[in-house]
């Protein structure tokens, strides 16, 4: 296992790219995102995808988030309908996940279902490990564990199954993402995470969150 100390605001390409090879070999990788550490894997690597549920203990029943690097990588995995379109643009990049309906591309192992969950993070480094392909977006931890900040303190709790480690020190907040499931005519709320300054700016269009 490698482990990379890098600045969030200087991220070394190089070492970006020797993640995103790791990936592309079918490996593992733990990495910051705006919200929590991340287990990522690329998500046309069926075999990987399946190594995240070994990892996480994870029921497969249970979709995995899949994380893009921009707003129009995501019309590559799923279907945008103008009104959803919309509402992305205004909150995106940051700490969002949103349903949407998925294409053929994305494959059951990701999500048996219809639908994907979809991230832009507000956050280089993430962004740039999804650059040549989606990667998969999950918290790391164990299921129905509590989700750690320190890169230390999540391999002590999920071991060393990791191929490489992206360690940007301590995650402030420690909040998952908030999800907003966009696939109904009204968008509906399925988990209040890190509430920002731009979700509370589109109250008003998202008629059915609480906040």
């Amino acid at each position: 296992m490698k482990i990379f100390k890098m600045s969030p605001e200087n991220p070394d390409i190089d070492l970006i790219n020797e993640a995103i090879d790791i990936m592309a070999n079918g490996g593992i990788i733990l990495y910051p995102t705006d919200t929590v550490y991340g287990l990522g894997a690329d998500i046309f690597n069926d075999d990987a995808v399946k190594r995240i549920y070994t990892i996480k203990k994870r029921d497969p029943s249970k979709p995995l988030s899949v994380l893009v690097q921009d707003r129009s990588s995501m019309e590559l995995i799923a279907d945008l309908d103008k009104n959803s379109a919309e509402i992305i643009n205004k909150c995106l990049p940051g700490p969002f996940t949103f349903i949407l309906n998925k294409k053929e591309i994305v494959s059951p192992y990701v999500s048996p279902s219809s639908k994907v969950g979809v991230r832009v993070p507000d956050y280089k480094i993430a962004r740039l490990l999804a650059s040549l392909f989606p990667i998969t977006t999950t918290s790391a931890n164990l299921t129905n564990e509590k989700t750690l900040s320190n890169p230390q303190d999540i391999l002590k709790q999920i071991g060393d199954v990791v191929d490489l480690v992206i360690d940007v020190g301590s995650l402030e907040g420690n909040e998952p993402s908030t999800v907003i499931d966009l696939t109904y005519p009204k968008p509906s709320l399925v988990r209040n995470g890190f509430i920002s300054d731009k979700i509370k700016s589109i109250k008003e269009d998202v008629e059915n969150l609480k906040l």
